[in-house]
């Protein structure tokens, strides 16, 4: 099953649009309330005044109690094209005076009179606003209760009209909002696709620069990165072919001299007339089988620039350990090699497969090049800084050449041996990949060589 793949344009109108939706939300809920209080409020005065008006027609004349309500005063009193009203006049001796007996009466006993009370509740199964009110005449002791009723069409229809007033325009607002940070994230996600674009037009081999002009800061940003990884990509695709033509052109010569040789052993009918061409061809294959080998160690350590893991090696080990398998090597020159090294372990964070070509490279170096009856010195230090030392007493290497050596396919006029300029290159190339320091001078043993690894 395919995932569906997040739109940044509708993460960015979600973001924004919940915080929009959620405050209108609440400001329209505050609206109501607010709007619910002020209606109450101005309709609860008009009833009260409703009420206060029937308690002044109560009149107590001679001991006796009566409300005068004249016929037409009464039916202004209930006139009203949208809402019913009903009233209640209570005694609290005589009983119910005037009015309808279902007005509702308040349920608490123990309520206070001092102020006139509001409330709601039903009658006749509609819905009515209630206020009731105590009063005393002076003329006699008695108590009466003044109570109106009244349903709540009006309310809820002005309530209604305020919250439409309140919320159309709103409505208005939330979608020129809406499509206000619709069209300002579009126009923002522009200079994205143009970018898209850009890098959409180019062949696999254009890994130009992108121009960072005219655009904002974190698309700047995101550009510098592409273009830091177009110059690495241009960088090891320049390495990669150099690093071609380069083993081509060597493997070439070794070929050359086998297909050649080959030829003149096949023309010779006397086997010891073969022996020089035989010869010739095991000189080559061996020249072929070393460079083969060293191009293989320089390819890998190029394609682990950036894929490899250091893990924790005993430097001290590791070099006693090639030391070891390079003896047989050293004597067949009558060279003497002396292996120096605390006992405690000397850890280093490496490689361990290209750290061991990398030591194998200098010894082979030192024994190659050396003199006979010659000797070299190893040494494994772990103060100040941890230190591989190889020095020789050979004829060295002359201080204009140094720079030189180091380069690929690189070696010294007039070098004796199979060699094919790469042991030093890619000793430097795994001293890079370990951040480790590699130094070249002329060694204080009858001006050999020195090569210093430093660890920081």
């Amino acid at each position: 099953m395919r995932l569906k793949i997040p739109s940044l344009k509708a993460k960015l109108l979600l973001q924004l649009a919940i915080p929009l939706l959620l405050f209108m939300t609440i400001e329209s809920v505050l609206s109501y309330f607010v709007t619910l209080h002020y209606v109450n409020g101005a309709y609860d005065r008009w009833l009260l005044d409703s009420a206060r008006s029937l308690a002044q027609e109560i009149k107590v004349r001679n001991g006796s109690v009566a409300v005068e309500l004249p016929t037409a005063a009464l039916e202004i009193f209930k006139w009203d094209d949208q809402d019913k009203t009903y009233f209640k006049i209570v005694s609290v001796q005589h009983g119910l005076i005037a009015g309808d007996k279902g007005v509702p009466d308040i349920s608490n006993p123990d309520i206070d009179w001092s102020q006139p009370v509001f409330f709601n509740n039903e009658m006749y199964g509609e819905s009515v606003r209630v206020v009731a009110m105590s009063l005393t005449r002076e003329t006699t002791p008695e108590k009466f209760y003044v109570s109106v009723a009244e349903t709540l069409n009006k309310r809820r229809s002005m309530m209604h009209d305020i919250l439409f007033a309140d919320l159309f325009p709103q409505s208005f607002l939330l979608l020129g909002i809406g499509l206000y940070l619709l069209t300002g994230i579009q126009r923002g996600l522009k200079p994205l696709h143009n970018l898209a674009d850009e890098i959409a037009k180019r062949s696999s081999r254009d890994l130009r620069p992108i121009p960072n002009t005219h655009v904002v800061l974190e698309v700047q940003s995101l550009i510098h990165t592409i273009n830091d990884l177009f110059g690495r990509l241009n960088l090891a695709i320049g390495t990669q072919e150099r690093f071609i033509s380069n083993a081509a052109h060597q493997l070439r010569t070794p070929l050359a001299g086998l297909k050649l040789q080959a030829e003149r052993a096949m023309r010779e009918q006397d086997i010891e007339a073969m022996l020089p061409a035989l010869l010739n061809i095991q000189n080559s294959a061996d020249r072929l089988s070393h460079l083969t080998s060293q191009l293989l160690v320089l390819a890998r350590s190029e394609s682990n620039q950036h894929s490899y893991e250091l893990l924790p090696l005993d430097l001290g080990k590791l070099t006693r350990d090639i030391c070891i398998e390079w003896v047989p090597k050293a004597l067949e020159r009558k060279i003497e090699l002396t292996f120096e090294s605390s006992d405690y372990p000397i850890m280093i964070l490496a490689d361990q497969v290209l750290f061991s070509e990398l030591i194998a490279n200098l010894l082979n170096n030192a024994v190659t090049y050396g003199f006979e009856h010659g000797n070299i010195w190893i040494e494994v230090r772990s103060w100040p800084h941890i230190q591989l030392i190889v020095a020789d007493d050979g004829p060295g290497i002359p201080e204009h050449e140094i720079d030189k050596i180091l380069e690929r396919f690189y070696r010294l006029p007039g070098t004796a041996g199979i060699g094919c300029g790469l042991g030093l290159a890619i000793v430097k190339e795994i001293a890079d990949l370990h951040h480790a320091q590699l130094t070249l001078e002329r060694s204080s043993h009858e001006g050999g060589l020195r090569i210093t690894l430093t660890f920081h």
